[in-house]
């Protein structure tokens, strides 16, 4: 059970406990959630909802972060590529967002140098994908998420 003031990530949006109390429609326990990146915002879940899980630490940030090199791409058909994002971002892994990224990314870059303008659904879920990334990762890091991206780049980098 997760304490107030704990991060946790509720289905991708990373938030914090604000409270711990009985619900008002049910005799259940639940949390009260507060997304990191719109604090107004107050998300009632019960305490036993399966869509929670704690943020990642930080053995397991810098792990992710060494592997992005060898984090392979989505090598689907054009029209089988929005399913796959769709189930990726349902997942709970933060290797699958990373995927989403490198695949959307070196999707935009194929088509700007062949000066074609970059798809919709790469450009929507790469920013998807790398905000629930990076709001994850900015946690651990205590770091602001354009630190947090400096941060990844240069250790991609180096």
């Amino acid at each position: 059970m997760y304490k107030i003031n704990d991060y946790v990530v509720y289905k991708r949006e990373v938030c914090k406990v604000n409270d711990i109390t009985k619900s008002k429609y049910t005799d259940n326990e639940v949390y009260i959630l507060a997304p990191v990146d719109d604090a107004s915002l107050k998300i009632e879940v019960p305490t036993s909802n399966e869509n929670i899980r704690s943020i990642i630490d930080r053995k397991t940030l810098d792990f992710v972060v060494n592997e992005i090199p060898s984090i392979e791409i989505i090598d689907l058909p054009d029209k089988q590529l929005e399913i796959e994002y769709k189930r990726l971002m349902s997942t709970d892994k933060v290797e699958d967002l990373v995927k989403i990224i490198k695949t959307a990314y070196l999707n935009t870059q194929e088509r700007t140098n062949k000066k074609r303008r970059a798809r919709d659904k790469d450009v929507i879920y790469f920013n998807k994908a790398e905000k629930c990334l990076y709001n994850e990762f900015s946690i651990v890091l205590d770091k602001s998420i354009d630190e947090t991206r400096e941060y990844i780049i240069n250790c991609i980098e180096a």
